[in-house]
């Protein structure tokens, strides 16, 4: 990545030499560029949110940033790429959507999420620490930058106004205003599950910022809480991906002697599915939260059985590639006979990829829309 100041060498996380997909674009450079020609003080708090895979951070880590972001991905690319490019481990401060942010911030960098909760979210608590004096840019490809974007920050921070766009990249000003009336921050969201989703119908589920379908249960979960494995005894299961822990607390609800793992990349996720099963299923020694790459660190053969609704989107780019991750690891985790379950649009074909892995597949339940497969670990 070419910048007024340097170039970097980045990548992704995890790093994948067949990954054609670049680790920054154009408004990344864009944004970069802007500070460099505007001439952006940046000796006091500089706090950036949302970095895609540190690119933002890496290029101005001498000027000791604070990153901010819900991926655990994200973090672990930034380090890879400071230490890359020569910067210390202490060269920035990498805190999480979940931490509290700094009390003061003199530069703030956004980068618009994919998700329009999750930045009003993040704008709520980042707020407080913004004074009238408080440089704000956001940067985003111009289809991830709408009308309501705009007014969101006007109704958080103060007067907004684009640039004009460059590469199909634009930029966000804002002018925070300290005497702005805004409403409460209204995040996390909670919502009773309907009738016929089995163990947990009528349970409340808590939904921090930026997950799946925050204010509903989705269509894909509904069916496969239609269709849920049978979980006896002191097995050991994982909900991997677990968004905000409905499936998870379904399996602990239905097997109380089960040992449940939630797994996501994303730190409101894990914050999410905690609160769901503490709301459902109490405060016991029976669930375990972590939030981290899939199942890495994981034992090989130490799972019973994992239940899997994998993206396929990683920000805009449409890849199968965390998909096949999964299922890999879900197999080297499983003991032989584990099972690994799957719910997935049709035309995705992960039949296909499961007969690879694990040389079976089975079609569980379909509709119009989804199937759930079931895998055994041989």
């Amino acid at each position: 990545m070419t910048t007024p100041w340097a170039e970097y060498a980045l990548t992704r996380f995890p790093e994948d030499p067949r990954d054609q997909l670049r680790a920054w674009d154009a408004a990344d450079t864009y944004l970069l560029r802007h500070l460099a020609e505007s001439g952006t003080e940046l000796s006091g708090t500089v706090v950036v949110a949302g970095d895609r895979w540190g690119a933002l951070t890496t290029a101005l880590s001498e000027h000791r940033t604070t990153q901010i972001t819900d991926s655990f991905l994200t973090q672990e690319a930034t380090r890879a790429n400071l230490a890359r490019n020569g910067a210390t481990a202490d060269a920035v401060r990498l805190l999480t959507t979940q931490d509290a942010p700094p009390d003061r911030i003199d530069v703030l960098i956004v980068r618009v999420p994919r998700s329009l909760a999750l930045l009003e979210d993040q704008l709520h608590r980042l707020a407080p620490g913004v004074h009238e004096g408080t440089v704000v840019v956001g940067t985003g490809m111009v289809k991830e930058i709408h009308t309501s974007t705009l007014r969101l920050f006007e109704r958080v921070l103060g007067p907004t106004r684009t640039s004009l766009a460059e590469k199909k990249a634009r930029l966000i000003f804002c002018t925070p205003f300290r005497g702005l009336a805004r409403e409460a921050n209204p995040w996390p969201y909670r919502y009773q599950l309907p009738e016929g989703v089995g163990t947990v119908s009528g349970r409340t589920v808590t939904n921090h910022a930026g997950v799946f379908c925050a204010d509903r249960l989705d269509i894909g979960t509904r069916f496969l809480l239609q269709h849920l494995p049978r979980s006896r005894g002191a097995e050991r299961v994982v909900d991997l991906g677990c968004g905000n822990g409905v499936v998870g607390t379904a399996i602990a609800l239905a097997n109380p002697a089960a040992e449940v793992l939630f797994v996501d990349e994303s730190y409101q996720a894990v914050a999410s599915a905690r609160e769901t099963y503490r709301a459902n299923a109490g405060d016991g020694d029976g669930a375990e939260f972590r939030v981290g790459d899939g199942l890495t660190g994981i034992p090989a053969e130490s799972v019973d059985l994992v239940v899997n609704n994998p993206p396929f989107h990683s920000h805009q780019a449409t890849t199968d590639a965390t998909a096949w991750r999964m299922f890999a690891e879900a197999r080297r985790a499983l003991r032989p006979g584990g099972e690994l379950w799957v719910i997935g649009n049709r035309h995705l074909g992960y039949h296909l990829k499961l007969r690879r892995l694990f040389g079976n597949s089975e079609l569980v339940a379909s509709d119009a829309k989804f199937v759930v497969l079931r895998a055994v670990r041989k």
